[in-house]
C-alpha cells in the first residue's frame, strides 16, 4: 500500500502563501494599467477593470481613492487595500462595474482642506488639488469613451481617500450617485450641497490617525440637513476600518442599488 507523507507546518505555510499570492496576482492582473494626461501635461496614473465586452449594456463606474501610504508613480501600490474586493469573481458576477483606481503622486493629496488650529474644523478650499482635478477630468473622459451609466457613478476611499471622497462630493455633488468614505473627514458646513447623495460612513472607534469625532460630527450634520446616512462605527478598531468596510456584503449590495 502506498503511504503519503504529511505536509509539515512550514510546507503548508509556504503552500498557502503561494496560493494566496497567485490569487492576489490573478486579481491584480485584471486591472489594466493606464495614465491620463491633461492639456497642462499633468499626469494621473490609474488602474482600470472593465467587467465585460457586452456592448449592449452600460455599467456603473466605481472610483476608488487609496490612502496616503500608496502614493507614488508605480501604478501598483493603490491596489493594496480595499479595491480588490470589487474585483473578485463573485463581485463581478453580482455587480459588474467599471472599477477605476487612480494613484495620487508623491507629496500630493486627493483633498484640499484647511484646518482650524483651535476647533480642528475642516474648510473646503476654493480650488481642488491637482490629483482631484485630474480624477474628475478622467471621469468625464471615461463617460465619453466607455459604456458608463452616468446615473450610477460611485466614489469611495480610505483614510486620505476618505478625505478625498468628501472633497469630491462637496465640489461635484451632481456627479455622484453614492459615496462611501472610510476613516475620512470633510467640511461639515457643506452638507447642504450633498445631503441628497446616499452616503455610508465607516470609521473605527479607536482610530488614532483620523479622529473618530470627524465621522460623528459629519453624521450629525447630515442628519440635521435632512439626510439619512448609513453609519458604521466599529468598536475596538483603530485606523484599519477599511478591512471590515470593504468586506461587508451589505455595503456592496447597498452601493450598487443606488441611482441618481
Amino acid at each position: 500500500m502506498k503511504t503519503f507523507k504529511p505536509i509539515y507546518p512550514l510546507a503548508m505555510t509556504l503552500l498557502l502563501f503561494c496560493l494566496g499570492s497567485s490569487f492576489s496576482f490573478a486579481q491584480t492582473s485584471r486591472f489594466s494599467s493606464a495614465k491620463y494626461v491633461d492639456s497642462k501635461g499633468d499626469t494621473l496614473n490609474y488602474r482600470i477593470l472593465t467587467p465585460d465586452y457586452d456592448t449592449l449594456r452600460t455599467y456603473p463606474l466605481v472610483i476608488f481613492l487609496h490612502g496616503s501610504g500608496e502614493r507614488g508613480n508605480d501604478n501598483e501600490a493603490q491596489l493594496k487595500w480595499g479595491v480588490m474586493n470589487f474585483a473578485t469573481d463573485r463581485a463581478l458576477t453580482m455587480h459588474p462595474a467599471i472599477i477605476v483606481a487612480p494613484q495620487c503622486p508623491d507629496n500630493e493629496d486627493w483633498s484640499n482642506f484647511s484646518e482650524d488650529s483651535i476647533t480642528h474644523q475642516l474648510h473646503l478650499l476654493s480650488e481642488p488639488s491637482m490629483p482631484m482635478r485630474l480624477v474628475i477630468q478622467l471621469i468625464h473622459q471615461l463617460i465619453r469613451t466607455l459604456p458608463v451609466d452616468t446615473n450610477r457613478i460611485y466614489i469611495t476611499g480610505l483614510s486620505m481617500g476618505g478625505y478625498g471622497t468628501y472633497d469630491a462630493i462637496e465640489r461635484y455633488p451632481g456627479l455622484f450617485a453614492a459615496a462611501v468614505p472610510v476613516c475620512g473627514a470633510g467640511d461639515t458646513t457643506k452638507v447642504a450641497s450633498f445631503a441628497h447623495i446616499p452616503i455610508w460612513i465607516f470609521h473605527g472607534a479607536e482610530d488614532a490617525a483620523v479622529n473618530p469625532s470627524y465621522a460623528l460630527e459629519m453624521l450629525e450634520a447630515l442628519k440635521k440637513a435632512g439626510a439619512h446616512p448609513g453609519f458604521t462605527f466599529y468598536p475596538e478598531v483603530g485606523h484599519f476600518s477599511w478591512l471590515a468596510a470593504y468586506s461587508d456584503p451589505l455595503m456592496m449590495e447597498w452601493l450598487f442599488r443606488q441611482h441618481k
